[in-house]
């Protein structure tokens, strides 16, 4: 296993543009060792056989046809065939499945006017806490040994996808954590999932669902939120909704254990408001899609689902699908991070220090601008997020921007 840095080489290391000394870091981190479940991914046509050509850990159950809608398409009747196939794909890759337990079905629906993904009242409060709990009941029975995670809903500061009260979701919550615990006690119970790129969606959802949660005693093993930013937006935003999402689990008084998920993530989507798609392509989609999981190492998200694996997507700026710029910048990370032990500091650069004083194995970046990185003693390469790799001298210096780069010994 590789073995984390001292503090003393971490710092010895970084250099900022135009000063004598790194700028103070103001996170830090240290653990390990990094796994694949680290690495999540949708698969929207996982039901359809779909795989990928990266190595994710973990998928997420969205978006994939199996909601809730369209499984229990009348009160007691499943249509189990699509989520059996997606279930069964995923195991067949040793996948770890997180998986969605809303919308409402418009037969169960309080409001059939509330909602329209995936059918009508989707949006709504059901009208029978009964139905809710019967289908949960129901999913857990199935596929309790398949089904590692459960997501109670999805983005439900926003009307599109939750109409009801933060109150009435964290009752959700409470039942159907009461069921998972009950028959399947392993599996973890996670947070209804919150976007922050529209401030007063989120600022009006999620503190009063962490009260709720707080409480019920806290029904939940993990804490979630979507980390897209503004089609204008980059990592260096997406790292702001972290910390500030962080702020209100602190002030929310969210035990230290229950760790941060990041259920959906890319850049460019369309929104808020006017703002249209942004197409983000080339080196720069892959070093925003490998800053993603440095941020998540540095930041202490425990796992991001990218959003998605799909040919040709007009929805996202990314894109993921095998040839991608995004695909390689995806596969880099995880080859540099996986198996892993590390010691990140937040600087100009970040860095992340993977190896020892001997073996070392360093990784820089930045969310914005640029500054200067002395290379460590030992090292005789570097290598980019599209894994194009170049000699370097150690104890020279180089320009670190918004591509991480990795710096290493392939022979040690």
């Amino acid at each position: 296993m590789r073995r984390a840095l001292t503090a003393l080489v971490l710092a010895a290391a970084v250099a900022v543009t135009g000063a004598s000394l790194a700028a103070p870091a103001t996170a830090d981190s240290s653990g390990g060792p990094v796994t694949d479940l680290n690495f999540g991914m949708h698969i929207p046509l996982i039901s359809q056989g779909e795989q990928t050509s990266v190595n994710e850990g973990t998928i997420r159950l969205w978006d994939s046809g199996v909601a809730w809608g369209q499984v229990e398409q009348a009160k007691g009747k499943y249509w189990w065939n699509g989520l059996d196939a997606a279930v069964a794909n995923a195991n067949q890759q040793n996948l770890q499945i997180l998986y969605v337990l809303g919308s409402t079905p418009t037969w169960a629906a309080s409001s059939t006017k509330q909602g329209k993904y995936p059918n009508k009242g989707s949006a709504s409060m059901p009208k029978k806490i009964k139905d809710w709990k019967n289908w949960v009941t129901a999913v857990v029975k199935r596929y309790g040994n398949s089904i590692d995670a459960y997501q109670i809903w999805n983005e439900a500061n926003l009307s599109t996808f939750w109409m009801g009260t933060p109150e009435q979701m964290a009752t959700l919550t409470k039942e159907a954590s009461k069921i998972i615990r009950k028959y399947d006690p392993t599996a973890k119970v996670v947070a209804a999932s919150t976007t922050v790129r529209l401030q007063s969606a989120y600022k009006k959802f999620f503190p009063k669902y962490l009260k709720a949660l707080k409480k019920a005693k806290w029904p939940v093993d993990v804490i979630s939120f979507h980390g897209y930013p503004a089609a204008s937006g980059s990592p260096a935003d997406r790292v702001t909704y972290i910390k500030q999402v962080q702020n209100d689990m602190r002030k929310g008084k969210v035990p230290a254990s229950k760790p941060l998920w990041d259920t959906e993530v890319n850049y460019g989507i369309a929104g808020p408001g006017s703002n249209p798609r942004r197409v983000i392509i080339g080196p720069t989609a892959a070093a925003w899609t490998a800053a993603t999981y440095l941020d998540d190492v540095l930041y202490n998200v425990d796992r991001a689902y990218w959003y998605y694996w799909y040919d040709n997507s007009n929805l996202v700026g990314i894109q993921m699908f095998t040839g991608t710029e995004g695909a390689a910048g995806y596969q880099t990370a995880r080859n540099w991070l996986s198996g892993s032990f590390y010691s990140c500091q937040e600087g100009s650069p970040n860095v992340c220090q993977l190896g020892d004083n001997d073996n070392p194995e360093v990784i820089a970046w930045l969310d914005s601008g640029q500054a200067t990185f002395t290379v460590p003693a030992n090292v005789t390469q570097t290598c980019d997020a599209l894994n194009q790799c170049t000699p370097v001298a150690p104890g020279s210096q180089v320009t670190i921007g918004s591509m991480p780069q990795w710096f290493g010994n392939p022979a040690s």
